[in-house]
Formats: C-alpha cells, structure tokens, sequence
C-alpha cells in the first residue's frame, strides 16, 4: 500500500509540475502579445525609430534645445530623438560631407541659409515637401518671409528653425547726452551719418566714441544690398537658373561701400574686425554708439549692456525704397537614402518644432524668431515684448518686408567662398582702397568661383 501511495502521489506531482509550466508558459505568450507590461515594453523598446539630429547650437542654445528635444520624446512611444553637437556649421557640413550616402548619415542635419544651393546639389537630401504632400501639411502656418529662402520652384527643400535678421542696435543714453531723439533711430544713409558724427568724440586727439560700426562680415552686406532691392548674383538672386555671375557690385552694392568708406574717412566708423565678441564688447564698453548685430542678439546686449539699448531697422539710402531684410540663420534638412521609417519619425519630430508652444519657447529663450507666427500670440511671448520690446521691433522688421527675389536671398553653392571676398574687399577699404575697385574685385572672385562650381555640376 505504502509503495502505491508513493506512486500515486509521484503521479500527481508530475501533474501539477507540468500544469504550472503550462501556465507560466501560457503567461509569457500573453506578455509577448502586449497584455503584460514587461514584455511590452520590450517589444517598443525594439521598435522605436531613432532620429539623430546633428546641429550647431552651442552654450545656453544647445540647452534650450536640448530641454525642446527631451520633451519631444517624453510624449513619443516609438520615436527618439538624438540631438548631437557637431560644432559650427562650418564644420558639421565638412562631417556631413564625409558620411551623406552612407548609413552613417544624420536623420536630420541643421544647416546654415548659405548652405541651401549646396545641400540641394549635394544629392544627399530628401526635400520635406514630400511629407508636406504626403501629410496635406498646411505650410501657410509658417511666416512666408522665412520659409521663402528655403523653397526653391514651389518646393520646400528644409523645415525653416532658427531664424534672425540684421537690425541697428543703439545707446539710447549716448543719443540724449548728444542731443538726438532715442526714440528716433536713423532709418536713411544721411540720417545714419549725421547721427555718427553727433555721437562720435574725440579727445586729446584720440577718439573715446565712435558713432557707428559694421562687422567685418559679408551677411550685413548681403542684407544692406537686398534692404535696397538688389541682387547679389544673376538670374534674379539664383532663383531662376544657376548663378553664373555676380551683380552685387553695381550701384546698389557700391551704396554700401560708399557709405561704409565715407564714414571711415570722416572718422566716425569703428573698424571693429570680424569677431561678433569684439563687436559687442565695443558697443557695451562705449566705445561705438551704434553698430549692426543680429536680431537674436538683442536680448543679450539689453541684459548685459549699462545703459539703455534701443533696436531700430536698417538703414537705406535716401532715395531707396525700403524692401525688407533676408533671413538668415539656419533650417533642418532631411537626409535620402535612409529608412523611411526614420524619416516619417523625424517629420512628427520637425511638425513637433514648428507648433505655437514650441516656437513660443524658442523665440523667448533663443531670441531667434518664431518659425509659426502664432507662436507670439502665446503669453510668454507677450510677456517677454513687455520686457524686451527690442524683440518686436525685429519681428515687425521681418513682417514688413516685400516678397520678391532680392529678399528671398540668393541661391549658391560657394556662398561661404565669396562672403569671405566680401570681407577682404571691406578691410581694403580701412586702408584706403577705392570702393568700386574693391567690390569689383570681389565680384570678379566670386565669378571665378561660380565658374568651377558650374563646370564641376556639368552647367
């Protein structure tokens, strides 16, 4: 009896052990089917399409964007994205050259406006207007006058992101110890130069004020020739054919040049060299009154300055009508050639930084501008214009100008190539050169960059 029982009860062990690993068994199918969580979330872990993002932003601007990114991906479950570093736009194109084509290729890359002739020639990128398509996407949502630069015959190449114009930065308290309105910024050539020489002083023979400055750089250039309505190459700005040569050394360039050498002559211009620090450490330590700076700058020159900054549009002649500004700044493009998978997930990303909320956040911790213009319809916005009106001074700037070719910026790929003849040809003029055989010859430069670029593209 003793041995039955001990079968028996061996029988029903064996029973129960297999009952228990059928359960278990079962368990674990239904976990991997999504009705338990630790397999779920596996399973999504696997799925989750990752975006990597290479960009250019540095110090506090890569924290904003990094804080806009982190929250992206807090409300994604199958989307990630990876925000990377790759130093100035300079040399992140250099590193996207080495790897476009390749599966080592950004999702997304961030690219500065005078690197748009270049990435669409590349043959590397995937222009967003298919998604755009693809999505019913209503573009109108961003502001024309930015999203324009980036569209090229009805199509959008790159998402628009941060985005800045030139505007005429000055000391409101020089201008009252001079006599001058502060409410009153030049807007023309004469008014700029009569304004210079009210604040401009001079000591002992050595000048402790200068009235007015421009960087050594060829975007101001490039924005004074527009503001004027002139093209900077042919075939209307590149927008109609590829560029074959350059205009921007006719009467309206050498505009520019006049009134840059003019001033030098009379004294009143700083030539303050090509670094943006020593810009404006110059305009905060007094030693100019007015210069030009970029629109994003604003807020850190009202922090950081002893005195009141006032914010005003740029100059023209006095006989010009005034056309608007060309925006400058950067956009993201998307890589070809990847996984489409990856590229629908970077468009939820580029949709995600175009909303009111997003663009809102930006504009008000950047200084750069909104990319959707409703964004300043938001508080923190109008809160942030009580405080800062500087910043609505750029955007009404932005808002007034006129589409059309001059301000919808030019179109080629050796843009950096010839902004750095620009710059040559603005250092000759500090040492006496005439200014139109100074743009002439950077003109001629330019021509002969654009020539190799076109035979190399088989134009």
């Amino acid at each position: 009896m003793k041995q039955k029982f001990l079968i028996v009860l061996s029988a029903l062990f064996l029973l129960l052990l297999s009952a228990c690993s059928s359960t278990n068994t079962g368990t674990n199918g239904s976990e991997a089917e999504g009705e338990g969580t630790e397999g779920t979330n596996t399973e999504e872990t696997a799925e989750k399409q990752e975006v990597v993002f290479w960009h250019a932003m540095s110090g506090e601007l890569e924290t904003v964007l990094n804080d806009i990114v982190a929250d992206f991906n807090e409300s994604q479950e199958n989307i990630e994205v990876k925000p990377i570093f790759q130093g100035t736009y300079e040399e992140a194109l250099t590193k996207f050259n080495t790897v476009a084509g390749t599966e080592d290729a950004p999702t997304i890359m961030q690219t500065f406006e005078v690197g748009t002739k270049y990435m669409i020639d590349s043959g590397h990128i995937q222009p967003v207007q298919k998604f755009i398509d693809e999505d019913n996407y209503d573009t109108s949502q961003w502001e024309e006058n930015i999203s324009n630069y980036y569209s090229v015959d009805g199509e959008q190449y790159s998402m628009p992101f941060n985005s800045s114009t030139p505007i005429l930065v000055y000391n409101k308290d020089a201008f009252k110890e001079a006599g001058l309105d502060p409410e009153k910024a030049p807007m023309t050539y004469s008014e700029l130069k009569d304004a210079a020489k009210k604040l401009t002083k001079t000591e002992d023979g050595e000048t402790s004020q200068y009235g007015f400055s421009i960087l050594n750089y060829g975007w101001f250039f490039e924005e004074m020739l527009a503001e004027q309505g002139g093209h900077y190459v042919d075939n209307e700005n590149g927008r109609s054919g590829n560029a074959t040569k350059a205009t921007f050394n006719d009467e309206l360039g050498l505009n520019v040049f006049n009134l840059i050498s003019e001033m030098h002559k009379e004294g009143t211009f700083f030539n303050v060299g090509q670094n943006w620090d020593d810009m404006r450490a110059a305009f905060q330590s007094g030693k100019i009154a007015m210069y030009l700076d970029s629109s994003a700058g604003i807020k850190a020159m009202v922090d950081n300055s002893d005195f009141e900054v006032g914010a005003s549009y740029l100059p023209i002649p006095d006989d010009a009508d005034r056309e608007g500004v060309i925006i400058g700044g950067a956009s993201v493009w998307m890589s070809s050639g990847i996984n489409e998978d990856k590229q629908k997930a970077a468009w939820e990303f580029m949709k995600y930084l175009t909303t009111p909320e997003v663009q809102a956040e930006w504009h008000v911790k950047s200084g750069y501008f909104a990319i959707n213009p409703a964004a300043y319809d938001q508080d923190i916005v109008k809160k942030e214009w009580e405080k800062y009106p500087q910043l609505k001074v750029t955007v009404d700037q932005l808002r007034e100008t006129k589409k059309g070719t001059a301000t919808q910026g030019a179109l080629i790929s050796v843009f950096p190539e010839s902004r750095q003849k620009v710059v040559s040809a603005m250092e000759s003029l500090y040492q006496g050169m005439d200014p139109k055989e100074a743009l002439d010859q950077a003109a001629e430069e330019t021509n002969r960059a654009l020539e190799v670029a076109n035979k190399k593209q088989g134009n």
